[in-house]
């Protein structure tokens, strides 16, 4: 595991201390400024500009989930295998979950009517049960596997103030985590402390897991890991157990063939809000 219980990120990398050294924090703790660019020229107020190291720093994050939802799936199972993907920002209509409806998503004019309606993605699981499929099809991999992509998603969110992370455009890193629906290895359960753990020891602020205020029509159940930044519990990853991947695993043995029914782990969680939170530690404690 990269991180020990009590330690930090910060105490861990050299990388996180140069850049959030204490000039960085005291003199370009800007997020505030950063966020009201567009505001103060009277234009959209959830549009954010991120400067070098604020990326940097994402960066980083992305890196160390992506090692860690690693480390913690293998040790459940070591046979986990992963795909990292970057799938386009625009995506056909028809393949947008129908929980999104016209309001939620930022959709393109058609010019004809044979021209493919496409929208800038919600979210990044359609593009990656495409790839999953992919994998399925070219019999390249047999589950448990994990196709994981960090990308930019897009919503058509209320104007909120800033504090509550609801923004426009924002980056997500999902895993979809596809496995037998009839494994007796209850992947969810397991992963949720780890989890929470991780995120703790990269904001060092406190964390709980809770059962999530909405279910959506695919999960058959989801978690929220939740931190408090000294305003309020924000969630920062969603953990659900997803029943809508339809295709089947072809598996071949002893002559016969057997179909499986899979099930998806779906980690989603966001490193602009995970950045967020950790400014707003460093906010805490200068």
């Amino acid at each position: 595991m990269l991180f020990k219980l009590n330690y930090s990120i910060y105490e861990f990398s050299e990388e996180i201390k140069e850049i959030h050294n204490s000039k960085y924090e005291k003199k370009n703790f800007k997020l505030k400024k950063l966020r009201r660019l567009y505001k103060e020229n009277k234009l959209d107020n959830s549009l954010v500009i991120w400067e070098e190291k604020d990326i940097r720093l994402k960066r980083f994050f992305e890196d160390t989930i992506k090692e860690e939802v690693k480390n913690i799936l293998l040790e459940m199972n070591p046979q986990w295998k992963f795909f990292q993907i970057e799938s386009p920002s625009l995506i056909p209509m028809e393949l947008i979950n129908p929980e999104y409806s016209n309001d939620d998503i930022w959709a393109q004019e058609s010019k004809s009517e044979t021209e493919t309606k496409l929208a800038l993605k919600p979210e990044t699981t359609a593009s990656s049960y495409i790839y999953a499929e992919h994998l399925l099809d070219s019999h390249i991999v047999m589950p448990p596997f994990v196709v994981w992509q960090s990308s930019k998603s897009f919503r058509r969110e209320q104007d909120q103030p800033l504090k509550h992370m609801r923004l426009k455009e924002f980056q997500q890193q999902e895993f979809q985590c596809i496995y037998a629906a009839d494994t007796l290895n209850d992947y969810q359960e397991r992963s949720l402390e780890p989890i929470r753990k991780m995120f703790q020891d990269i904001i060092s602020l406190p964390t709980r897991i809770v059962e999530s205020d909405r279910l959506p029509s695919y999960s058959l159940r989801t978690m929220d890991i939740e931190v408090f930044n000294e305003d309020k519990w924000m969630e920062i990853c969603s953990i659900s157990k997803r029943s809508d991947f339809k295709k089947k695993a072809i598996i071949s043995y002893k002559n016969k063939v057997i179909e499986k029914d899979l099930l998806v782990l779906e980690i989603a969680t966001s490193p602009d809000r995970i950045l967020y939170n950790y400014l707003e530690r460093i906010k805490i404690n200068i």
